[in-house]
Formats: structure tokens, C-alpha cells, sequence
């Protein structure tokens, strides 16, 4: 703490991307937490201090009747683009802070015929949101974008979450 001000743990928010690059460890985070978005082959690709890219692949679990990948799929790879984020810099918190998506919006743009790599470029806001409910008892909310695209770099889909955080006594 400073001045009273409680900020975010920066050693604790590299030991969480440490871990987050671990494929096997989490691998297993994503098979015992996220069971549905790992078996729909859901990837984190990337985590640093600017952004956090993830992957969702066209295959047979995540096919839809029109040869592409389903909407929810697309969804989950995108919420975890913005989610992962979010849990690294509340784990590393000094005071608990509860979360919660309550809204989203997507933006189908063409269809998703391969892997489709989400990116959240928002990491810098995201902080700044978290360390403000951690130092007040009203909830904070922030809207935070998620773009997809193909391995040519086509826009395929866009997200807008909106994340509520709300620190606890």
C-alpha cells in the first residue's frame, strides 16, 4: 500500500503470466475451470502488460451447421481474451474484488473457417479499473473490446464485454 492506496502486485502479476505460459499447468486450469472452452479447443497464445490474444480453432466440436466455427465458441475465445486479464490483475490485488460480465455484444463480420485468434488491446484500463474498485465500495465498470481474426489477419468477429468489479470488505 501506498498512502493508503492499495495497488496491484506487478511480482505477482509476472508469476501469473509465468503460469499462464505453462501450457500444461494451464492446460489443467483450463480443463478444471473451463472444461467446455478447452474441449472447443479454446488456446491462450500470448499474455503481457498490453494485450492477451487467444485462439478457437474450426474443428468438429466447435462446427456449426454451416461449416464454421459456432457463435458461443467464438464467444468463450473472446471472453477469455478479456477474463484472463482481468483474473491476473485481481489476483494480485492486495483486497478481494469480485467480477462479472454483465453485458456483452458481438459482431459477426464473415465466417469463421479456421482458427480464429482473439486480441484485447484494453490490459492498460483494465488495471486502472481494478486498482479503482479495490480503493472504493461502488462497483466499477468498464467496457473492453475483443477483436477476431483469421491467420491473414481478416476480421472475422467483434466483442464488447462489460466487466463489473466491486471490491470486498
Amino acid at each position: 500500500m501506498n498512502n493508503g492506496i492499495t495497488t496491484i502486485n506487478m511480482d505477482t502479476v509476472k508469476s501469473f503470466m509465468k503460469f499462464a505460459r505453462q501450457p500444461f499447468k494451464f492446460g489443467a486450469f483450463m480443463v478444471w475451470k473451463l472444461p467446455a472452452a478447452w474441449l472447443a479447443g479454446v488456446r491462450l497464445r500470448s499474455l503481457d502488460d498490453e494485450s492477451c490474444v487467444t485462439s478457437v480453432p474450426y474443428k468438429w466440436l466447435s462446427q456449426n451447421p454451416f461449416r464454421s466455427t459456432y457463435f458461443a465458441c467464438l464467444s468463450m475465445a473472446a471472453e477469455l481474451s478479456t477474463g484472463l486479464p482481468s483474473m491476473m490483475y485481481l489476483r494480485s490485488a492486495s483486497k478481494r474484488v469480485s467480477m462479472l460480465v454483465t453485458n456483452m455484444e458481438g459482431t459477426f463480420v464473415k465466417k469463421a473457417t479456421g482458427r480464429t485468434f482473439f486480441t484485447c488491446s484494453d490490459l492498460p484500463a483494465l488495471k486502472s479499473a481494478i486498482e479503482k474498485a479495490v480503493n472504493q465500495e461502488e462497483p466499477v465498470t468498464i467496457v473492453v473490446r475483443s477483436e477476431g481474426r483469421d491467420k491473414e489477419g481478416t476480421l472475422i468477429a467483434s466483442f464488447a464485454f462489460t466487466w463489473s468489479f466491486k471490491g470486498k470488505s
